[in-house]
């Protein structure tokens, strides 16, 4: 079976990335794009991000989870510990994010490290969750094999009855990563495939940023 991709084809031309126009610290950068897509006509899932990390196996592997907060220390996201993103994790901290908004014709490709976040964040969090979230949480061993979908449905079950009434505490396997960044390069589409490709990476303790070809 195939399919012929070729004649996929379009003309970007939303926006321009000048260096008269950057600034000097990346995360106001991204701050100010976040913004725009959040204000367009179609701000839906703006704060999906792929994440990628080094399995055990060496290879690497990608996934869309939900940005839950940036700050001046980078981006921080919540999981499973257990999942296979949370393993991969432990084994090997380095790990890439990326987000792509093709409303703005824009993406943005961050390397870094990351580690465990607050504890006492991830219960601020978890605790502002939908109920059914929280449970969701207890319901599901992230990543490890079920028989069938009604064993998810059946412990949720289980879970509304034992916490009806109740607060559902955080699992102590549930919590946050904070990405450190090392570098990033933000993508601009440009008429002509000349994208605007500017990248970011830290030298003597400030970010500096050069122009790369597209």
């Amino acid at each position: 079976m195939s399919k012929n991709l070729a004649n996929y084809r379009r003309v970007y031309s939303k926006g321009k990335l000048l260096e008269t126009e950057i600034p000097s610290n990346p995360m106001e950068l991204f701050k100010d794009w976040f913004e725009e897509v959040e204000e367009g006509r179609d701000p839906m899932e703006v704060n999906a991000m792929t994440i990628s990390t080094i399995g055990k196996d060496g290879y690497p592997k990608n996934r869309v989870v939900l940005l839950k907060e940036f700050t001046t220390e980078g981006f921080i996201f919540y999981t499973n510990y257990a999942s296979d993103k949370g393993q991969a994790l432990s084994h090997n901290p380095h790990i890439c994010i990326s987000f792509f908004w093709p409303q703005m014709e824009r993406q943005v490709i961050i390397k870094g490290k990351a580690e465990k976040y607050s504890e006492e964040k991830a219960i601020e969090y978890f605790n502002s969750r939908p109920r059914g979230s929280q449970l969701g949480a207890w319901a599901s061993n992230q990543s490890s094999e079920i028989k069938s979908r009604e064993v998810l449905e059946n412990r949720l079950k289980e879970l509304e009855e034992e916490y009806e009434g109740k607060e559902v505490p955080k699992p102590d396997s549930w919590g946050g990563y904070l990405v450190r960044p090392i570098d990033f390069e933000f993508w601009q589409g440009r008429p002509n495939r000349l994208h605007d490709r500017i990248y970011f990476e830290v030298k003597d303790n400030h970010w500096k940023f050069k122009r790369l070809a597209p």
